[in-house]
């Protein structure tokens, strides 16, 4: 029987290794030969396979990934050549068909391995590297970008971010309350971004990244949550994935300033604090991941 992708969702389409070769054979029957080889992550919105040796097919799992889909086909065109890494760009643009109700799209295969949290060799290195693809993306002037979800004001995520927490307590979860609520005022009281909105990546996870064999940064993945607005979220790599000692680098390559650098915590707090109850038996690793985080903006406190 053909393995499916474990759902993380309550509302998921059902995907497998058939269906792909099914939309395939239906919409590029030029890309129909090589078998689809699912490819095992921790990414939550959309599904992937390899195809070959240099493309890869990407379906949103659910109806509200969509957006993250067409965005994609949309700028990354635009966007990716004005980057420093490799970017895996759109190929071609799937309908719904064979059953799966969305669009999807094939792209460029990036090669290239995850970085293991705690097992970088090079990790200073890794972080001048991520440093300067930060800021060369907040550099880019590619007008009419969307707004991005996470390139918004903190405020807006206060009682959702607070919510978490308390599920995650009532759920057993041993977490230091008052001392995390510190943190996430200190965010929400640190001076706002005034400058123009600049283009974010919005997710920049461990799982979202590809390094070479040396362990430097090769390509950068996933740009479903890209758009425009306070470029506090792309630091998120200070906490989920760059050891303590290597912050300072990975700052200074980023160029940004105290204010957004508070507020950077306040949102790797927040994704965090939103992703560990949801995920904590949906995608255990994701959960992993999400207590690395709180443990290390606890130890800078």
């Amino acid at each position: 029987m053909p393995e499916s992708i474990t759902p993380m969702h309550p509302d998921e389409h059902p995907i497998d290794a058939a269906l792909v070769r099914r939309l395939l054979a239906e919409q590029f029957p030029q890309w129909a030969g090589p078998e689809p080889v699912r490819v095992r992550s921790t990414g939550t919105d959309n599904a992937m396979f390899r195809l070959g040796e240099r493309l890869a097919v990407r379906l949103p799992r659910v109806a509200d990934a969509v957006g993250s889909i067409t965005r994609e086909q949309e700028w990354l065109p635009r966007l990716g050549p004005l980057l420093p890494r490799s970017v895996p760009l759109p190929v071609a643009t799937g309908r719904p068909g064979a059953g799966f109700p969305w669009p999807w799209t094939v792209c460029e295969w990036a090669e290239g391995d995850n970085p293991v949290v705690g097992g970088l060799a090079e990790p200073d290195g890794l972080a001048t590297d991520l440093g300067e693809f930060v800021a060369a993306l907040h550099a880019v002037r590619l007008p009419g970008g969307p707004p991005a979800g996470r390139g918004r004001p903190l405020a807006r995520r206060d009682a959702g971010t607070r919510a978490a927490l308390d599920e995650a307590v009532r759920l057993g979860e041993p977490l230091d309350r008052e001392a995390l609520l510190t943190i996430w005022q200190a965010a929400l009281d640190a001076p706002g971004w005034t400058g123009p909105p600049v283009w974010l990546h919005g997710d920049l996870a461990p799982g979202n990244l590809l390094l070479d064999a040396d362990q430097r940064l090769t390509a950068v993945i996933d740009f479903g949550a890209m758009g425009t607005g306070d470029p506090a979220v792309d630091l998120y790599p200070a906490w989920n994935l760059l050891p303590a000692a290597s912050r300072p680098a990975f700052r200074a390559a980023a160029g940004e300033d105290d204010a957004t650098w508070v507020r950077a915590r306040g949102w790797a707090l927040s994704i965090a604090l939103i992703q560990l109850p949801y995920y904590r038996d949906r995608n255990p690793a994701l959960a992993a991941s999400s207590r690395h985080v709180i443990g290390q903006l606890l130890k800078e406190d």
